[in-house]
């Protein structure tokens, strides 16, 4: 079976010529919840934006399923950016209409029961919202996809704690089990409980791929203390 994601000595160099991703190959296989790992400027958010075709590779390429990304491929990846980009005058049902209209595969009874369990009223317009109300919305949205594949930029990164537990049991609960979800956190020790694999990135390039079970077992440490160490956070 082709792999939902391939990159091949994908590289992407600014004006500077600063490679923020240096000859990255990479596989990610499908059925997995993959953390994207790594210190402010490691690569993560280029990488991200070339999987959604967001910004041009200076070399090699990304093939999602097969395709490099357009519109195909935004047919079956769901993108979870790290900023609001919702128009903010327009109401939480309006969004969920604009996604069910422009999405063959958005399942709008799965996301008026995520917004009646976390309390936000579908009514009420995006701008009276709190960053973290528009957050969950955002990730609401992103998660009533049946996506082959969901890229998920800080996810929980302005949600309070409380409701964490909650938006993680979503991300669970709410993709196909053929599908693979990437998710971009800062936030390790909250969310390395549900990760099967880890991508450690740093000045482009992967320091380490591994699955959190072999980490564990292996050696002898959770995700977040070994990116402590690695890091030297």
């Amino acid at each position: 079976m082709i792999p939902i994601l391939e990159c091949k000595g994908l590289s992407k160099s600014y004006h500077n010529n600063q490679y923020a991703l240096d000859n990255l190959n990479l596989t990610l296989e499908r059925g997995q919840i993959i953390g994207l790992l790594g210190p402010n400027g490691s690569g993560k958010s280029t990488l991200i934006k070339l999987i959604n075709g967001l910004l041009i590779p200076t070399g090699g390429c990304a093939l999602i399923n097969g395709m490099l990304p357009g519109v195909e491929t935004k047919k079956i990846v769901s993108y979870l950016p790290e900023r609001t980009y919702l128009e903010p005058s327009m109401k939480v049902k309006d969004a969920i209409t604009y996604f069910t209209d422009f999405y063959g595969d958005f399942q709008s009874e799965r996301a008026y029961k995520m917004l009646r369990d976390l309390e936000i009223d579908a009514n009420v317009r995006l701008k009276t919202l709190s960053k973290g109300a528009k957050e969950k919305v955002q990730l609401i949205l992103v998660m009533s996809r049946d996506a082959m594949l969901y890229v998920l930029d800080e996810p929980i990164g302005g949600v309070d704690p409380a409701a964490r537990d909650y938006i993680l049991r979503t991300i669970l609960m709410n993709y196909n089990e053929d599908a693979t979800i990437l998710l971009s956190t800062h936030l390790i020790y909250d969310i390395e409980n549900v990760l099967d694999r880890v991508i450690f990135l740093q000045n482009g390039r992967p320091v380490l791929n591994a699955a959190v079970d072999e980490i564990r077992t292996e050696q002898k440490k959770s995700v977040d203390v070994l990116f402590r160490e690695v890091f030297r956070c």
